[in-house]
């Protein structure tokens, strides 16, 4: 964050609260300073009261060398502040396989597939298994078993598409490893240890209970749409209770306060960053309120929760 002259008031102070607040690395820099230079009193409070790297700084400096080494300064405080951010990104299968390894990864294409193409789950997918020099197998659920039976070489996971969890837990041997491209996502993306804790208080709704369901793009839903249609039937289904369900699409603001929810149910967060769906589930997690997704919830009403969350456990 930039400030020049020495001044740093209420909108700067309000600015470093926010950044704290939403855990959001910063770094104070005072700009212009071959104009004023950096008062050592100023920048002792700052350092003591926020903690941070604060660094003086211009982009007219007279001598090329000083120039340079302000920037490259600059550059490492930044590669610092990143790296040391609780918000970084796992890869999708960072300590799940190894080079070499065989992934199955079904892929059904159903009303709600895109024409001539894969959604971005599955294609992340098979981008981050080669960048590992994994062997990615694509299949649908008709051809899984047939591949199963004839492959000689035991693949080290199986990935499905949610909806069809309970299908290909019936095809797959107990002694390989499934799970979902959801439940991948919930663990490199979001908050995976909230979503284990909340994904049980399914459980626990009651009648009249109202459900927040995030789904973070706004694609056109279909008649089978996951958020709007499957999983409010499944959650009815598991429960035997009448629920209520609010589904906010994108960013959008959600339409009342969130002490309202008894549960929030965030999809896999394909379309957005790590750090928008950390402050997306939030209020909810501060408020004590369960949090899970869309591939966790589904696993979890189709009886298998604990087969699609245990290759994870322990990572």
């Amino acid at each position: 964050m930039l400030f020049t002259d020495n001044t740093f008031e209420k909108f700067e102070k309000d600015l470093v609260s926010k950044f704290i607040k939403e855990e959001i690395p910063f770094i104070l820099i005072h700009n212009q300073s071959d104009i004023i230079s950096l008062d050592e009193a100023k920048a002792d409070e700052l350092r003591d009261r926020y903690k941070s790297d604060l660094l003086e700084f211009s982009c007219s400096m007279l001598n090329d060398e000083d120039q340079e080494r302000a920037v490259a300064e600059l550059t490492s405080l930044i590669v610092k502040n990143i790296n040391s951010s609780a918000i970084l990104e796992k890869g999708m299968f960072e300590d799940l396989v190894v080079a070499g390894d065989l992934v199955v990864l079904v892929c059904p294409i159903d009303s709600e597939a895109p024409e001539g193409r894969l959604i971005l789950p599955q294609v992340n997918a098979i981008r981050d298994l080669l960048d590992r020099n994994c062997i990615p197998v694509v299949v649908q659920p008709s051809e899984l078993k047939s591949f199963l039976e004839r492959s000689s070489i035991l693949p080290k996971l199986v990935v499905t598409d949610s909806q069809a969890f309970d299908k290909v837990s019936e095809i797959v041997p107990k002694e390989i490893p499934l799970t979902g491209f959801s439940v991948i996502l919930a663990r490199c993306k979001g908050d995976f240890e909230s979503y284990l804790k909340g994904t049980p208080a399914i459980d626990t709704l009651k009648n009249g209970d109202r459900v927040l369901v995030l789904e973070s793009c706004s694609h056109h839903s279909t008649c089978d749409d996951i958020g709007r249609v499957k999983l409010p039937r499944l959650l009815k289904k598991r429960t035997g209770v009448n629920l209520e369900f609010d589904v906010v699409a994108g960013l959008d603001e959600i339409p009342m306060s969130i002490d309202n929810y008894s549960i929030v149910i965030q999809c896999g967060g394909c379309m957005i960053t790590h750090r928008q769906l950390h402050n997306r589930l939030k209020p909810a997690i501060t408020a004590g309120i369960p949090v899970s997704n869309y591939g966790m919830s589904l696993a979890y009403c189709m009886g298998i929760y604990e087969r699609a969350v245990k290759i994870f456990i322990s990572k």
